[in-house]
C-alpha cells in the first residue's frame, strides 16, 4: 500500500495528463487516498472529495492534505483492521473546468417532409465549485470517466426537439433564412437543460443542409436565379458533362441536339405503315384467294 503522504493527481505514472479535451469528469481509480494524502489540483480543474458517498469538500487550484473526519467508532475499526489506514476511505473526482467543444448531428424534416441533416457544435464549461457538486450529484458516469460523448447522449434529444420545432413548420427553401431563430432556440433549450448538471453553455453553432445530394445541388442552382425547370435541366446537363456526353449544353438550354446543322426527319407515315398489322388474305367461294 502506498505511503500516507502519497500524492493524488491527474497525471499518469509517465507524467501524462488524463484530463484531455474529451474528459469532463475523472474518478481517481486507485484506493490509496488515505488520511494525510496530498490532493493536487491543476488550475483548470476542480477536485470533489467524497467519503462513503458523502461530499466532504471541493478544492480549487493547489495542493491539499486529506484529513480524517472526527469519528471515534470508525477510528477504532480503522486501527484494528488496517493499522490506521482504510482503503476506499476517500474518493477524488476531478472536474474539468476548461471550455470543451461538443458536436452532434441528426436528421429533421421540413414542412414538405424533405429530409434535412443538421450539425450542431456547442461549447460548455463548469464555472464554480457549486457547479462541480451539481455535476457529481446529477450526471452519472460509467467506469472512471465522464466523457463529452456521454454528455452528448443526454443533450442530443434536446437539440433535436428544438431544431424540429422550427424546421417542421418551415418550407425547405426558407430553412436557412431562419437559421438565426433555430440557433437561438437550440441555445435556450440547451442552456436550461445543462444547468441542471452544473454545466454552462458558451456558444452554439447550427448548420442545416438537405440530406439528399441532388436536392442540395438543385437548391444551389436555384440560388443563381434559375427557375425550377432550368435548375433541373442544368443539373442533368452537369451529370451528362461529367460522363462526357456531347449533348450536355443542349440539355442545359432545352434545345435538341443536331449533327452538322442537319435535322434528320422521317415521315411519320413510314413508321405507321411499317407498324400496322397486315390483313389476312380472304378466300373466294371457290377456294381461291380473293
Amino acid at each position: 500500500m502506498a505511503g500516507v503522504r502519497n500524492v493524488i493527481s491527474t497525471l499518469t505514472a509517465e507524467g501524462q495528463e488524463v484530463m484531455g479535451p474529451d474528459i469532463l469528469l475523472w474518478h481517481y481509480p486507485n484506493n490509496d487516498i488515505l488520511n494525510g494524502s496530498l490532493l493536487t489540483v491543476e488550475s483548470n480543474h476542480f477536485c470533489v472529495l467524497k467519503s462513503r458517498g458523502a461530499i466532504l469538500n471541493v478544492y480549487e487550484t493547489g495542493q491539499f492534505a486529506v484529513e480524517t473526519p472526527q469519528n471515534p467508532i470508525f477510528g477504532s475499526i480503522q486501527q484494528a483492521f488496517y493499522g490506521g489506514q482504510s482503503p476506499w476511505q476517500y474518493e477524488a473526482l476531478y472536474v474539468n473546468r476548461a471550455k470543451l467543444v461538443l458536436k452532434t448531428n441528426g436528421m429533421a424534416l421540413s414542412r414538405e417532409m424533405a429530409e434535412l441533416s443538421y450539425v450542431v457544435d456547442y461549447y460548455i464549461h463548469v464555472d464554480t465549485k457549486e457547479d462541480a457538486v451539481l455535476l457529481v450529484q446529477h450526471m452519472p458516469y460509467r467506469g472512471h470517466a465522464l466523457t463529452t460523448d456521454d454528455v452528448n447522449n443526454y443533450a442530443g434529444p434536446v437539440i433535436e426537439q428544438a431544431i424540429n420545432q422550427i424546421i417542421q413548420v418551415t418550407p425547405l427553401e426558407q430553412v436557412n433564412e431562419r437559421i438565426h431563430d433555430i440557433t437561438q432556440l437550440v441555445g435556450q433549450h440547451l442552456q436550461e437543460f445543462l444547468a441542471t448538471y452544473g454545466i454552462h453553455l458558451n456558444t452554439v453553432k447550427v448548420l442545416v443542409m438537405p440530406r439528399d445530394e441532388r436536392m442540395k445541388a438543385l437548391i444551389s442552382l436555384k440560388a443563381f436565379g434559375l427557375s425550377e425547370l432550368d435548375a433541373v435541366r442544368h443539373y442533368v446537363a452537369m451529370i451528362l458533362a461529367d460522363r462526357g456526353v456531347v449533348s450536355a449544353p443542349n440539355m442545359a438550354i432545352g434545345q435538341p441536339f443536331n449533327i452538322g446543322s442537319a435535322v434528320p426527319t422521317t415521315a411519320v407515315g413510314q413508321f405507321a405503315n411499317a407498324s400496322a398489322p397486315q390483313a389476312a388474305p380472304r378466300l373466294a367461294s371457290d377456294g381461291s384467294h380473293a
